[in-house]
């Protein structure tokens, strides 16, 4: 008898970025931009990282389980009650909490092929049969999502918007899906970019909604800038909500993590600062994209995916910057070869990749 099941045997461990130190330490350089992970380039806000220094004065206590604080403004902020939220290690950690809570028997799965790697690896972890719908355009197709549910769906997830290919998904066409998932059947709407998104006037924020068979998923790894901590956040139904939050580990997120989140939140200036320097980012680097003739998705998040010619000049492209300490990401890993996405970065970071991606091309075009 195998001591591991076949389905976990046949996984690929997730492989993340390359790290800046990892690079600096194999090729000797000085000056290395990381702008493969969607991470917020300005770092936390300054009343984040005090109180989570304050916090870790009391690093030998273990975190209030319930998050309390953290919920409790939560649901303030959005004008839900305590019991409608939850947290944990980020919105990965909550995804997995709900496929342990609520998948059973013969329930199935649906999502998007080539969206969001991380559910991918839990939906393939949870042994379950997965129907991957290929996407339209680089969009979610809700129509034929729509259409693949069968008697044991039991979880649709959506990412809006999409990482990796920065799209969404607009409000007239999840009003139409919604309308045909039964009650029976639960959707994730990962929002992780929402702060990125919520402006533009067609976006869904789910929030608006407030469907007993919905739960929203956002995070403070990406527009807060608290990527290390891992803090996620969910509302739903009461009743999902509670379910969630017995099988949920109880100590999560930690203590610095609840503390730095809860300052985050209530730093409104440093979240205004952040989109400020995005829309400023993005627009420089489309601007340079269109004059390197570098095809891009246009995106509503804090990165940019580039549609390169070929599988391979996209390696090249990723494996040429990467040697003049610039990290990108290649997205072969989530089938798709022949893109590479780009976060976008501070200034001086843009400036850099701009200035060094014009001589790499140069130097592919010749091969």
């Amino acid at each position: 008898m195998a001591l591991v099941p076949p389905h976990i045997q046949q996984l690929a461990p997730y492989k993340a970025g390359k790290p800046a130190e990892e690079l600096a330490r194999e090729l000797g350089l000085e000056r290395i931009v990381k702008l493969a992970s969607n991470e917020n380039p300005m770092g936390p806000s300054k009343q984040a990282l005090h109180a989570a220094g304050e916090a870790l004065l009391q690093a030998h206590r273990y975190p209030d389980p319930a998050a309390y604080e953290l919920r409790t403004a939560l649901a303030a902020r959005f004008q839900v009650k305590l019991g409608n939220v939850i947290t944990g290690s980020g919105s990965e950690g909550i995804m997995a909490t709900i496929l342990r809570t609520f998948l059973f028997e013969d329930d199935e799965m649906i999502s998007a092929a080539n969206s969001f790697i991380g559910f991918r690896v839990l939906a393939h972890a949870s042994g379950r049969n997965v129907h991957w719908i290929a996407m339209r355009d680089y969009h979610y197709d809700l129509e034929a999502i729509a259409a693949a549910i069968n008697d044991n769906t039991k979880i649709i997830y959506l990412a809006n918007p999409d990482n990796p290919t920065g799209t969404y998904f607009q409000a007239d066409s999840f009003e139409s899906f919604i309308k045909q998932v039964p009650e029976r059947v639960l959707v994730i709407l990962d929002e992780a970019y929402f702060e990125y998104a919520a402006h533009l006037p067609a976006f869904p924020d789910s929030m608006r909604y407030r469907l007993d068979n919905v739960i929203t998923l956002r995070t403070f790894s990406k527009a807060y800038g608290l990527a290390g901590l891992r803090v996620g956040y969910g509302f739903g139904h009461e009743a999902l909500i509670g379910n969630l939050l017995k099988v949920k580990l109880p100590f999560e997120p930690s203590r610095p993590a609840q503390a730095a989140a809860l300052a985050a939140l209530e730093d409104s200036s440093y979240l205004e600062q952040v989109l400020r320097l995005n829309d400023s980012g993005m627009a420089v680097l489309l601007d340079a994209f269109g004059a390197l003739e570098l095809a891009v998705i246009p995106s509503a998040t804090n990165f940019i995916t580039l549609v390169l010619a070929s599988a391979d000049i996209a390696r090249l492209l990723c494996e040429a910057m990467l040697k003049r300490g610039v990290i990108l990401r290649h997205l072969a890993s989530f089938g798709w070869p022949s893109l590479v996405r780009v976060t976008v970065g501070l200034p001086t970071e843009n400036e850099y990749l701009i200035e060094q991606l014009g001589g790499v091309l140069g130097e592919i075009s010749k091969q």
